[in-house]
């Protein structure tokens, strides 16, 4: 009986989910047996489906896919909370983004997602001192995905990036959880200040495509920043500026 109790403990109906969605995808479409197999049914998690999907797109001549999938799986054993806001940020975009439909999507299509994976894993490093392996992430991130984020950044869980083009957080920023932004969306310094100089987001917050947050501001939880605002001044909680 405890046995049993054990078992159905270990069932995770999130990657239950997925997995089924994808079983789906391959009869529906059986040219994408390939890409569905490796990079979900190959897998009995969702830690390790993502620590091969990130390796595989952030492999290089000078990093091979085997030493970067070690690296990723390390991080999600040593530090669980990273697989949690994997979870959180899964059920953020398929919440919050009209286009996703499965939570398979995210996983294999949708570089948002994946590159935020990818830079929690670059934040892990850069926590545990490994400050070149974190600037490799980091590197590869932009290159792969059109994203620049600094490692050390803090980005809270249940984050959506929608598009996900042209996306710049800087070295100071801090952003909460459940926040969701559009392409070309920057969190940048003015270039006048030193040490910490990038904003700080408050929970809840949405920032419209192409908006420019600059300098060592707060922008209070559950504002709206709309398209194509430069904002240069701290915005209360539950503001929309424009």
């Amino acid at each position: 009986m405890a046995e049993t109790r054990t078992k159905i403990a270990q069932v995770d109906p999130v990657w239950s989910r997925i997995t089924a969605e994808a079983e789906a995808a391959v009869q529906k479409e059986p040219l994408m047996g390939g890409l569905v197999h490796a990079c979900i049914l190959h897998h009995k998690s969702l830690d390790k489906a993502l620590s091969y999907r990130i390796a595989a797109k952030l492999a290089s001549n000078e990093m091979s896919m085997v030493i970067l999938r070690e690296i990723a799986d390390q991080a999600y054993a040593e530090e669980p909370e990273l697989v949690e806001a994997a979870r959180a940020d899964l059920v953020a975009v398929y919440e919050r983004d009209p286009a996703c439909h499965r939570l398979l999507q995210p996983i294999l299509y949708f570089k948002g997602y994946q590159a935020t994976q990818a830079y929690r894993v670059g934040h892990w490093l850069w926590k545990n001192g490994q400050h070149d392996l974190a600037y490799f992430f980091q590197m590869r991130i932009s290159e792969i995905f059109g994203i620049d984020i600094h490692p050390n950044a803090r980005i809270g869980k249940g984050l959506m990036i929608d598009h996900a083009h042209s996306i710049v957080i800087g070295e100071t920023a801090v952003v909460g959880d459940n926040v969701s932004m559009l392409h070309s969306v920057t969190l940048g310094g003015t270039g006048k200040e030193e040490e910490d100089r990038h904003p700080k987001i408050g929970d809840g917050v949405l920032i419209g495509a192409g908006a420019k947050v600059l300098g060592n501001i707060k922008i209070g939880h559950c504002s709206r920043i709309a398209a194509g605002s430069v904002v240069l001044s701290e915005v209360p909680p539950c503001k929309t500026v424009a």
